[in-house]
């Protein structure tokens, strides 16, 4: 290495081996990027299933997160590899369409990519073994709708939802509490849901945390939930049949615009500015009980005079409300968003049958309840746990299942099928007895398609070894016990028993899986590793 300047005397480093580094090409290409997604798989493939290892990950700043949550194991993850950035975008994928199956797609997709390269090693062009994986995913995906089973539910019949995302839980932290979050997560989501339109709108659910008590303490509250308290110790903390007045103006006197200013020299002159001022709060606390507002939540803040006048005018107010929670609380109680006290009105107050404080324990900590509210359908889900890690990891688990609840629940509502938790033994449930006949192999011209469904059917036996291998089980003796099991009693939900129940029936364990859900891993894995072969060259910025 040496230093050099330039014609502007700026030093640069002249590094010796530059002319000996090339760029990889063709094969070599393929066998370096199919390591790097490999690299990726191998990380979170032992963290599938309900016993999966934890992983610890250190920030830079020095926080410390402990989860076996794929999607989330990867979003925390400092990749610089451009195609392991295509795993992570995988996950991502499949956690923003479905919510569960992060690190099962992983796994996958690195199990098909494994297969590939021992293609490629045979001389199979990269663009027949996609197009060869193409067909034996569209061949999966026809296989899952036949063996889909369909569970009838409806609003006092919620047994079938609580008992699939119960399955999306098994293998989180939270799982210890999975029957509550599930219920918690279902009533949620029914709540939000129109049946008759088949449509269910997530943005009228909020997640909120508090440290402190027990995770169990996690409750569903119908409506909405703001972290704040009554602006006044003294104002009332039970408000029934309230009318709320929404404000996005601040309750004090509006600042001149102008670079004008006021001297004042003698006490006559400061009381005529105070008269005003106070007229000023006067107005707009008038102005509020005036339309019917028993109620005002404002986003922004007001002084102790305005506190204490709207105190002895016996008008209960909130201040400090973020943007986000008072759009919550203006859909919640119907209300609309006033900016200016001018533009108030009794048509645009939301109405809440029931908003109280609430104090937790011997701590100061104080949080708004609005229930009851003239849009019944805004649901909040409060989540507590003894400490900030706790709660935090609790929330990511919380939106997660905000996302299983459109993958499971959503999915539900829209179709009713429900498929047994395919990935417990997905090979031999979905493919082998299927592309192992060579009858049905000649559908397929040329033998390269055929090798590339065989690697396809191949790959998916990585899943339920790996989920055996995690178990602490013998994988291949497992694996071939079940395959057996499956073949003698022609029944397409046996799968690996990972909590040693003492059964392969994945519908005695309560197993379950959307098939939404199913078809989307399926379909995601074979497009990204169908891109990955179609790269033969990374071209970086100094190739230029």
């Amino acid at each position: 290495m040496a230093l050099a300047f330039d014609d502007f005397g700026r030093p640069f480093i002249i590094i010796k081996e530059q002319e000996q580094k090339t760029r990889l090409r063709g094969l070599d290409a393929h066998k370096s990027n199919i390591s790097a997604a490999k690299a990726v798989a191998h990380i979170l493939r032992t963290s599938l299933g309900p016993k999966g290892m934890d992983k610890m990950m250190q920030s830079p700043d020095g926080d410390v997160t402990i989860t076996n949550d794929g999607a989330t194991i990867l979003e925390q993850m400092d990749v610089d590899n451009q195609i392991a950035k295509l795993m992570v975008e995988l996950s991502r994928s499949q956690d923003y369409e479905i919510g569960d199956g992060t690190t099962g797609v992983v796994v996958m997709a690195g199990a098909l990519l494994e297969q590939a390269e021992r293609l490629l090693e045979r001389g199979i062009h990269p663009i027949r073994v996609a197009e060869g994986y193409e067909m034996a995913s569209r061949i999966a995906v026809e296989h899952l709708e036949r063996i889909a089973h369909k569970f009838e539910f409806s609003v006092t019949n919620i047994e079938p939802l609580v008992q699939t995302c119960m399955t999306t839980l098994s293998s989180k932290i939270v799982n210890r509490c999975k029957r509550s979050l599930a219920e918690i997560a279902v009533k949620a989501v029914m709540a939000v849901a129109d049946l008759e339109r088949k449509d269910v709108n997530l943005d009228l659910i909020k997640v909120e945390g508090k440290v402190g008590g027990k995770l169990e303490d996690t409750e569903l509250i119908y409506g909405i939930l703001v972290d704040k308290d009554m602006s006044h110790p003294q104002m009332p903390k039970q408000i029934e049949d309230a009318k709320i007045a929404i404000l996005t103006c601040p309750f004090e006197p509006p600042k001149p615009k102008t670079k004008h200013k006021v001297d004042i020299d003698t006490v006559e002159k400061f009381q005529t500015l105070r008269q005003q001022e106070q007229k000023y709060f006067d107005d707009m606390v008038q102005q509020c009980k005036d339309v019917g507002a028993t109620l005002v939540i404002c986003q922004w803040g007001f002084d102790d005079e305005a506190n204490h006048l709207l105190m002895n005018r016996n008008l209960p107010a909130v201040r400090w409300v973020g943007g986000v929670e008072l759009e919550l609380i203006a859909i919640a109680t119907g209300g609309r968003i006033v900016p200016r006290f001018q533009e108030l009105t009794s048509e645009k107050l939301g109405k809440a049958g029931l908003v109280r404080e609430k104090s937790f324990g011997t701590t100061k900590d104080r949080m708004l309840y609005i229930e009851h509210c003239a849009n019944s359908r805004a649901v909040t889900i409060f989540i507590r746990g003894g400490n900030k890690m706790m709660i935090e990891e609790t929330q990511s688990e919380a939106y997660m299942m905000h996302y299983v609840w459109l993958g499971i629940s959503f999915a539900t509502i829209l179709s009713s099928m429900v498929a047994a938790r395919l990935k417990f033994l997905l090979a031999h449930l979905l493919l082998r007895p299927l592309l192992m006949d060579i009858q049905e192999l000649n559908r397929y011209d040329g033998v390269d398609y055929n090798y590339a469904i065989r690697a396809f059917a191949d790959s998916l036996d990585s899943v339920p070894m790996a989920l055996a291998e995690n178990s602490g089980l013998q994988p291949i003796e497992t694996l071939s016990a079940v395959k057996s099991q499956q073949l003698k009693e022609n029944n397409p939900c046996c799968g690996i028993d990972c909590n040693d129940i003492g059964t392969n029936d994945m519908r005695e364990q309560n197993v379950f899986e959307t098939l939404i859900g199913k078809k989307q891993q399926i379909l995601l894995a074979t497009q990204v590793v169908k891109m990955i072969l179609k790269i033969d060259d990374v071209i970086s910025p100094s190739d230029y």
